[in-house]
C-alpha cells in the first residue's frame, strides 16, 4: 500500500514562493505517475501538474505554466512542486496523488482523477497580503 503525505503549505505574500513536498512511503514510486492538483473553496479540485517515473514529460495547468515547477527523487521517493510567483488565486487545499502507470510514458492534467487510486490528506496554501 502507497502512503502519501504532503507538507511545506503555508501562508504567503503574492509574489513568494512556496516548495510542496509529497513524501511517500509504503512501497517505492516505481512505476507511479505522481500528480498535484488544488482544491480552492466552492471550486472542484483541479489538476495542476503531474510527472510519470522515468521521463521529463510533465505537464502542467496553463494557470501556473512558467511559475510552478514539479520534479521527484526517486531514491527518496520524494515529489516536489516549486510554486513561484504565487498569487491569491493560487489559494487552495494542494493535494498528490499516484497512479500505477507503465504506457504511455506521458500524463496529463487532465486525466481523470480516478485514474489515481492514492491519495495525501493535502496542504494548504494560502497566497494574501
Amino acid at each position: 500500500q502507497l502512503q502519501l503525505v504532503e507538507s511545506g503549505g503555508g501562508l504567503v505574500q503574492p509574489g513568494g514562493s512556496l516548495r510542496l513536498s509529497c513524501a511517500a512511503s509504503g512501497r517505492t514510486l516505481d512505476p507511479y505517475t505522481i500528480g498535484w492538483f488544488r482544491q480552492a473553496p466552492g471550486k472542484e479540485r483541479e489538476g495542476v501538474s503531474c510527472i510519470p517515473y522515468n521521463t521529463n514529460t510533465t505537464d502542467y495547468a496553463d494557470s501556473v505554466k512558467g511559475r510552478f515547477t514539479i520534479s521527484r527523487d526517486n531514491v527518496k521517493t520524494m515529489v516536489y512542486l516549486q510554486m513561484n510567483s504565487l498569487k491569491p488565486e493560487d489559494t487552495a487545499v494542494y493535494y498528490c496523488a499516484a497512479r500505477w502507470q507503465i504506457y504511455p510514458a506521458s500524463c496529463s492534467v487532465v486525466d481523470p482523477e480516478g485514474r489515481y487510486s492514492y491519495w495525501g490528506q493535502g496542504t494548504q496554501v494560502t497566497v494574501s497580503s
